[in-house]
């Protein structure tokens, strides 16, 4: 049994994917989003905006008070803001590096005295591991994203289960409010959400003192890999 996987972003999206699948394996889905999720899975929900860092430890706190503790966080809360470094307005650029690193950190802090024996899975993407143009805000993000698990699993190893997962571009509703010239081509080169969540779930469910530290999950003809 997975227990208490606090999910963030799970209203939509590859958290929303990432709810579903914890459901299905007989796991109590706990949400942190701005939106409340429609998803009859999902245990319960707590709203807050992820930028900002103390009301996103604070929501930590309702919800595993609420359902005594938790088990796991996977921290699947992701935002974008495409555009030259001076071309982006600065408060954009910002609030996507507060959303997906500082919201990331925030969550686990807050969750930390809660996890020992449990695990943590973050979301980065292959462009926290290769660098594009146009996109400064969200490789910063996801490049930290990298080094601040890699760095968790260092300080925590033994204690809590970490691991760092790193998806290619999925086929979700991130991509519609985009530019036409910053969304995917080819949409069929993406991956339904569905088959991360899948991967996700397998790191949750390994057995104490088996860590899968870090999975890539792409479309076999994606572009943003290798």
């Amino acid at each position: 049994m997975l227990g208490q996987v606090l999910v963030t972003g799970g209203s939509s999206g590859l958290g929303a994917a990432v709810v579903r699948a914890v459901h299905a394996a007989g796991g109590q889905p706990l949400v942190l989003d701005k939106a409340a999720p429609s998803a009859a899975e999902v245990a319960d929900f707590e709203a807050v905006d992820l930028s900002d860092t103390r009301a996103a430890e604070r929501a930590v706190a309702a919800i595993a008070g609420r359902n005594g503790g938790l088990r796991a966080v996977v921290t699947a809360a992701g935002i974008d803001a495409c555009g030259a470094l001076d071309v982006v307005p600065a408060e954009d650029w910002e609030r996507v590096v507060m959303v997906n690193l500082f919201g990331t950190a925030a969550v686990i802090r807050a969750a930390l005295p809660m996890l020992d024996g449990g695990r943590v899975v973050t979301i980065s993407s292959t462009l926290g591991l290769r660098a594009v143009g146009d996109a400064t805000a969200y490789c910063a993000s996801k490049f930290g994203v990298v080094g601040f698990t890699r760095a968790l699993a260092a300080e925590t190893a033994g204690r809590v289960g970490v691991t760092l997962v790193v998806p290619g571009g999925m086929r979700t509703h991130f991509f519609d409010d985009r530019p036409e010239q910053y969304r995917p081509a080819d949409d069929s080169r993406l991956n339904p959400p569905e088959r991360v969540a899948d991967a996700i779930v397998f790191a949750l469910s390994q057995p104490a003192g088996c860590e899968v530290r870090e999975l890539v999950v792409a479309h076999a003809e994606e572009g943003s890999w290798p």
